[in-house]
Order: structure tokens, then sequence, then C-alpha cells
């Protein structure tokens, strides 16, 4: 009977695990991660799109693989118990069904229609994202829930934001123009850019402080790297592309620039992933 208090004592203190491994919270950690891929590939394809249209001819080449990627990270996301979700389910079809159309038509129209149109389904993933880290949360820990807020509110937002300024930028380069409406455009990813890694920095620092047994491929230096790459993006960005200073500019390098901004923000939402499936092991 004392050893019966004992562990009834300990799960209701420690309020993290259960005895058993909670199979739940690593589904959704798993359906996280592809989503994360869709968004990604999803971003890369707009980018690419962009900057081919305005004469970058190369990036064509690169255009079909990130469609194989999209396709790819849909077809997992709809085999993971998550996506028996019917709010969630839902959200996904309709996406998927416009990402098919969207494909198909993106070379044949105006380069700022396509542009505008990828945008617009990237936003769609942003709040399915929001809802399964909503719908999720029944099945996950205090711990499971703030890894998973920051990867679906924080990270992904933010990789958006540079996602869009590593599209434009680059489209801007290629055809050497720039407008008055692009300028807007940059200006304000710059301060949503700001906003939202200052908030990760935040977030990060305190989740790692808190659990450091489940943070081993992640630390401070990483986190460090990332702001001075963002910073220098931003720099190169206001001081060339928005003032239309665009001698020994490539379209291609400022691309790859934002690309590995975003794949350093993978290496924190995959630390993420990774400790939730980590704390989703139990005891036994």
């Amino acid at each position: 009977m004392r050893i019966f208090l004992v562990l009834v004592l300990l799960v209701f203190t420690l309020q993290a695990k259960s005895l058993f491994s909670n199979k739940e919270q690593e589904s959704n950690a798993q359906y996280l991660d592809e989503l994360k891929n869709l968004v990604i590939a999803t971003q890369k394809t707009r980018g690419l799109t962009n900057s081919y249209m305005n004469g970058s001819e190369s990036a064509l080449l690169l255009i079909q693989a990130n469609k194989r990627d999209m396709k790819k990270a849909i077809g997992e996301m709809e085999s993971l118990p998550l996506s028996e979700n019917p709010i969630i389910s839902s959200r996904a079809t309709t996406i998927s069904q416009a990402l098919i159309k969207l494909n198909s038509k993106a070379l044949s129209q105006p380069a700022d229609k396509t542009f505008k149109e990828y945008t617009e389904q990237i936003e769609q993933m942003l709040m399915l994202a929001q809802t399964v880290s909503k719908q999720g949360s029944k099945d996950l820990n205090k711990f499971g829930k703030e890894a998973s807020n920051v990867m679906m509110e924080t990270i992904l937002p933010l990789t958006e934001q540079i996602g869009r300024m590593r599209g434009l930028g680059s489209g801007i380069i290629a055809k050497k123009k720039i407008t008055k409406e692009e300028v807007f455009a940059l200006q304000t990813m710059l301060v949503e850019i700001d906003n939202l890694e200052s908030q990760l920095q935040n977030q990060m620092t305190m989740l790692i402080s808190s659990n450091q047994k489940y943070y081993k491929t992640i630390t401070s230096r990483n986190l460090t790297d990332l702001h001075s790459a963002i910073k220098e993006y931003e720099k190169l960005t206001n001081s060339k592309i928005i003032t239309g200073s665009f001698s020994g500019l490539n379209a291609n390098s400022y691309f790859e620039k934002g690309t590995d901004i975003i794949t350093l923000l993978m290496k924190i939402f995959d630390a993420n992933r990774k400790a939730i499936i980590i704390d989703s092991d139990g005891w036994l």
C-alpha cells in the first residue's frame, strides 16, 4: 500500500510523466515534423518560382524537387493518427487540394499573383499548425505543450517571415528593380522577424534552462549563431535591396543565405521535436 501511495504522489507532483509511454505525444511530434516539412517545401517552391519568373533561370531546376517534397510531406501527414481528427483532417485536405491546383498553374500566371497565392496557402498551414498545437494539447503534458507552442507558433511563423523575405528579395535582385510596395513589404517583414526572433530566444532560453536533460542537441551557441545570421541578413536587405543598390548582388546567393537561416531554425525545431519524443517515453 505504501509503495502504491508513493507512486501516486510521484505522478501528481511531477505532472510530466506517465508510468507508461505517451504514444499520443510521440505521434503528435511526428505530425508536427511533417507539417513543418510541408511549410518549408512550399516556402522554397514559392521563392524559387518567384526568382525564376523574374529572370533567374537556374532556379527552375529546383522547383520540381520541392514540389515533390510538398507531395511527400502531405502523404506522411495523412498516414499519421492525428490526421483522424476531423478538424485537422478537413483543413489539411483543403490545403492539399489548393496546392495541387496552384502547382499546376504557378508558372503560367504573373509572378506576383503566384507569390501571393503560395503565401496564402502557407498562411493556411500556419493556421493549421496552431490548430494542431491546440487540438493535440490534450495528449501533451506541460513540457510537451510548451515545446509544441514554440514549434508551431514561433519557429514556423519566423521561418515564414524569413522565407517571404528570401523569396521576394531574390525576385527583386533577379529583375534589378524594386517598387514602393516591395519596399514597404520588406520593411514590414524586418519588424516581424525582429519580434519573432526575440520571442524565440526568450522561449528557448527558458525551456533549455528548465529541461536541460531533453536538450542534448541544442545549446546557447545555436541561438547565438541564429541571431548573428538574422542580423547579417537584415543588414544586407536594408543596405542593398531596399535602397536599390543591386551591384554585386546575386539572386541565388541571397536565396541561399535565407535558406541557411531557416536551416538553423530547423535545428531548433528538431531539438524540440526530439525533446517531446524523449519526454513521451515514460518510466516503464
